[in-house]
């Protein structure tokens, strides 16, 4: 009797641990959620240039990322695009003409990028992989905190997913959001290059005081030097005077007598 309930105490462990192992099995290969995002590459300072990168995970296990086209926002064009090559892609760029005139380095700018297509000239990007697609980008625009960017990705099975879906203050995440590009202030990275030039300037007075020191140094080294080798000239010439008198006295010493 002992043992019969023993073999169902057994029976019952080793099915709740099949039970929660199973449950584990499948959390684990539950797929990760990602989206198509852009981050800048350090900061991306309103009214200044910007370096970026377009991000793109593969979510299929069946089929390789073959496109992205990224849209550049209308309402804030830029007057300067410029991707990357990347080595199996191709890039296509398209200019569109502007309603408004941009100032650029005190020339006008009529027309302005509006969208950059990346086309794989492979296979893509395959299964569990990112693939960053950089661009430089400005002028930043200093009226705006953030540039939304609508990307669509197609695969390799022709399925395409729109990222253009813009997420409303206080609103949940939506399902397919669009990349947003957050602005920092002007005045925060104005005040860090003024840091960094005043660290600048600090370290060279120190170089120019430590220089003074050297030379200074040298030329203190280089008067004693002087100083000893005349001393030790001195220290002979007196020792050969010595040994002369005494000589001297020993010659006159036999005439004398």
């Amino acid at each position: 009797m002992q043992v019969s309930r023993s073999v169902s105490r057994t029976t019952a462990r080793l099915a709740a641990a099949a039970a929660v192992a199973g449950s584990a099995v499948l959390v684990l290969s539950s797929p990760a959620f990602a989206h198509v995002s852009v981050q800048p590459d350090g900061t991306a300072a309103k009214g200044g240039y910007a370096l970026v990168n377009f991000r793109v995970p593969n979510e299929r296990d069946n089929a390789t990322t073959t496109k992205l086209e990224v849209t550049f926002p209308a309402d804030h064009p830029l007057a300067s695009v410029m991707p990357e090559q990347i080595d199996g892609w191709k890039i296509a760029v398209t200019k569109s003409k502007l309603a408004k005139p941009l100032e650029m380095h005190g020339r006008q700018i009529t027309e302005a990028v509006t969208k950059v297509t990346w086309t794989a000239e492979d296979k893509g990007i395959a299964t569990g992989f990112v693939q960053r697609f950089p661009v430089s980008m400005g002028a930043l625009p200093d009226d705006a905190d953030e540039l939304v960017f609508k990307a669509i990705q197609t695969y390799s099975n022709k399925e395409v997913v729109r990222w253009i879906e813009v997420q409303e203050n206080g609103a949940e995440e939506p399902e397919n959001p669009a990349p947003v590009l957050a602005l920092s202030d002007a005045a925060e990275d104005e005040h860090a290059h003024g840091a960094t030039a005043e660290k600048a300037s600090d370290e060279a007075e120190d170089a120019e005081a430590a220089a003074a020191t050297t030379e200074a140094a040298d030329s203190s080294g280089g008067t004693d030097t002087t100083a000893r080798v005349l001393g030790v000239v001195g220290i002979v010439v007196g020792a050969a005077g010595v040994a002369y008198g005494v000589l001297a006295g020993r010659r006159r010493t036999p005439a004398e007598s």
